[in-house]
């Protein structure tokens, strides 16, 4: 399992940029040399030339009154490149139809972001597979829907949350491959 852990570490953060450790972080460097961290690079997405961010679909989505926490993440789309698909986990004790909640959550991201945010899935999950330290794991949700190879991350908290997450890409005609 070390070994792995170590593996994952180096093709994760040192092999896109050698000599370089890749923060993820985006950001600029303004002419007095200082520097400016804006947001993630994996909170970004392309849908269909337009760059945007998934954290400002999740706040959306957070504003919701039945969520109690989501994530968002791009998926490969042939005509548009990625396409952004949500994943809903309810208020405990929250007895509304679930395909009501998923068709008011996809209006308020369009209401707030526009149609050029084409986001039009989303799904309701248990619960979001997160890192001891509570980081949602989008990378992996992101490799399991497009069918691409994943290896399982040594710090996630439950293992099984990942089967979910299948599961329910599956319901929605994800992976598009094998893992």
């Amino acid at each position: 399992m070390m070994v792995m852990s170590y593996l994952y570490c180096i093709e994760s953060y040192y092999t896109d940029y050698p000599g370089f450790y890749c923060t993820a972080d985006a950001g600029y460097i303004d002419v007095d040399g200082h520097v400016f961290v804006m947001a993630r690079t994996d909170d970004v997405i392309n849908v269909a030339g337009h760059r945007l961010s998934t954290g400002v679909m999740e706040e959306s989505l957070a504003s919701h009154p039945d969520v109690a926490e989501c994530a968002v993440c791009g998926v490969d789309d042939e005509l548009k490149g990625e396409v952004p698909v949500g994943f809903l986990v309810l208020n405990a004790g929250c007895s509304r139809p679930g395909d009501r909640i998923v068709a008011e959550c996809i209006a308020i991201v369009r209401d707030r972001i526009g149609p050029v945010a084409a986001f039009k899935k989303a799904m309701i999950v248990k619960r979001l597979p997160k890192t001891r330290s509570g980081k949602v794991l989008r990378g992996v949700i992101r490799r399991i829907a497009n069918g691409e190879s994943w290896t399982m991350p040594a710090t996630i908290d439950d293992a099984t949350i990942l089967d979910e997450i299948t599961d329910a890409l599956r319901a929605f005609g994800y992976p598009r491959g094998e893992h």
